[in-house]
């Protein structure tokens, strides 16, 4: 498969059924009482961890720990998606 030039090539990882798990916060957050500032789903496997201004950082973490690179803001009133490998919007 040939990626088109200006295309983020990380964006083959992207499905488009995830389903958020957990639907009401940061995963490892809710496991441990953690806050979290704002929240961002894996669009691999539908993992919903806390952003980078959160003080634990989980959606980087498990981006890096999987190599699931490709997060969609999951705040109600935010559309957009962040490459944690190429440190953009895609």
């Amino acid at each position: 498969m040939t990626i088109p030039a200006g295309v983020d090539p990380h964006l083959a990882f992207v499905r488009e059924d995830v389903v958020p798990r957990p639907p009401e916060g940061c995963e490892e957050c809710l496991r441990f009482g953690s806050p979290w500032v704002h929240l961002r789903l894996c669009l691999t496997c539908g993992h919903v961890g806390c952003c980078d201004s959160s003080p634990n950082r989980h959606a980087r973490k498990h981006a890096g720990l999987l190599g699931h690179p490709v997060v969609q803001s999951f705040q109600p009133v935010e559309d957009w998606r962040w490459c944690y490998v190429d440190e953009a919007y895609a």
